[in-house]
């Protein structure tokens, strides 16, 4: 395990505003048709404005839903992916909608939630600044909790978070075991320095939060990562088709940042039709936008 792991986070509000002193941060949540839960995550945060936060961004990657009606009516900066870099078109990804992040914000500090989240804890964004705020050293601090399942209509107590288990946390002990300490290396939750993010490559997809974690590692070693217990974090529960989509890059994303080239970006999954099991071949975007530093912003 990290040396710089808070079990059981303490810190008050009050005494993280001392800290923070005159540096500011940032509250990002990338969102795209998340009508049903983002106002709830903005709710959780809202109360920190002017204070612990102060900058509170939805970043919509193009909802057709009611995402940025109801993320604004709940007190967000709503801004969209196309509003920011406007020289360059959008690809699609979270990754992506992270990376442009960083031009639409100004904060010293970031953190970031995701916008599925179900009934997040308001401690969320406190814990996650309190090591950035309170330890030397610290430029990239993970949540880490349990991860309810949720299937159909029936909910299990553990059992979320498959793609860790199954990929990226044998991936890691693999490739890179100094970090088998990370507890949810994958997780949307997390917070970092402006200084360290727009030094970075950000990978377009779902191997952002991969890419990060190993950049982190190569640049500041064990001592520039930490994280805190969140407690519970319950979301939307994705199907194994989507599941292996998001593998694929986290896979790519993981093998690219240690140096292992992969033959191809194409991924073949199979879907039965009648009685009949059918391949279906998607090639899936393996790719890294440049660090922000190095790009021109408009």
């Amino acid at each position: 395990m990290l040396d710089q792991t808070w079990q059981s986070p303490e810190w008050t509000v009050s005494q993280l505003v001392v800290a923070k002193g005159a540096r500011t941060v940032s509250v990002v949540l990338p969102a795209l048709d998340e009508e049903d839960t983002v106002a709830h995550v903005v709710d959780s945060v809202r109360p920190l404005l002017g204070t612990l936060v102060d900058d509170l961004v939805v970043i919509d990657s193009g909802s057709s839903d009611r995402t940025v009606a109801m993320a604004a009516a709940a007190g967000a900066r709503v801004v969209d992916r196309t509003d920011v870099l406007t020289d360059l078109a959008p690809w699609p990804g979270k990754g992506e909608v992270l990376w442009r992040s960083l031009a639409a914000t100004t904060g010293d500090l970031l953190v970031f939630l995701d916008s599925d989240l179900i009934d997040p804890d308001p401690a969320f964004v406190p814990s996650l600044l309190g090591p950035l705020l309170t330890a030397s050293g610290v430029h990239l601090v993970k949540g880490f909790y349990r991860r309810p399942l949720r299937l159909e209509t029936e909910e299990a107590g553990t059992g979320g978070g498959r793609v860790t288990e199954l990929l990226a946390r044998p991936v890691l002990s693999a490739l890179r075991p100094e970090l088998s300490g990370v507890i949810q290396p994958l997780g949307g939750e997390y917070a970092a320095t402006r200084e360290f993010l727009e030094s970075v490559p950000f990978a377009a997809g779902y191997g952002v939060e991969i890419g990060l974690l190993l950049d982190a590692h190569t640049r500041y070693g064990l001592d520039g990562l930490a994280q805190v217990n969140l407690g519970v974090r319950k979301h939307r529960n994705r199907s194994l088709l989507q599941l292996g989509v998001m593998a694929r890059q986290i896979l790519g994303t993981a093998l690219s940042r240690c140096g292992i080239e992969a033959d191809s970006s194409a991924l073949t999954q199979f879907v039965q039709v009648g009685g009949e099991w059918l391949p279906d071949t998607i090639d899936v975007l393996v790719a890294d936008r440049p660090p922000l530093r190095d790009v021109k912003v408009s």
